[in-house]
């Protein structure tokens, strides 16, 4: 299920451990929108949604005692808005759920069978996962490893177990995975 949840009003923060993901990701972190690097961005969202992000040295131990949620916030949507960020995580309290933020699908999907290309896939039916993911502290403390820095992988294997909502992320907090994204993201959140 996909729901719109952005609402750019500013709300109290509700508190938060953060994880920007960059591990897996190449040399496209370190990419520069307005003058600075994508995961420096990201950074930054996080901090603005009063998220306290913790080093990825910090064992997981200690993360499932803090009692807090956990937002993981991957650096290739590095302009997703804070406030977007902190109202997945007053979501993923309330309701204790796992929060994922997506973007509608706007390629053409196409079904390949037997090395041919087939039929259009209904991109109705499609999201693609974007940032933020927040896990609720009652799914923290489940988790012994670790989560995935994949967020495909992570929501999959979370969607067998917890409850799932996704949510509908703004156009800025857009997922780039090329030079030409990121000049596009660039201009679309030119102020």
């Amino acid at each position: 299920m996909t729901e719109t949840l952005y609402d750019p009003v500013d709300h109290e923060a509700a508190p938060a451990l953060g994880v920007v993901l960059d591990e897996d990701r190449g040399s496209l972190p370190y990419s520069l929108i307005h003058g600075e690097a994508l995961v420096a961005c990201a950074a930054w969202a996080l901090g603005d949604a009063e998220v306290q992000a913790i080093d990825v040295g910090i064992s997981w131990d200690a993360v499932r005692r803090a009692g807090e949620p956990v937002v993981l916030h991957d650096c290739l949507c590095p302009m997703t808005p804070a406030d977007f960020i902190a109202e997945c995580v007053r979501r993923s309290l309330a309701d204790d759920v796992v929060v994922v933020g997506t973007r509608p699908v706007t390629d053409t999907v196409k079904v390949i069978a037997t090395g041919l290309v087939g039929d259009t896939v209904d991109r109705d039916g499609l999201v693609m996962i974007a940032s933020p993911v927040v896990l609720p502290p009652s799914v923290v403390v489940t988790m012994t490893d670790r989560p995935s820095n994949d967020l495909s992988v992570l929501v999959a294997e979370l969607a067998r177990s917890h409850r799932v909502v996704q949510v509908t992320a703004p156009a800025e907090a857009r997922r780039v995975s090329s030079p030409e994204d990121v000049l596009v993201l660039e201009a679309l959140t030119r102020t």
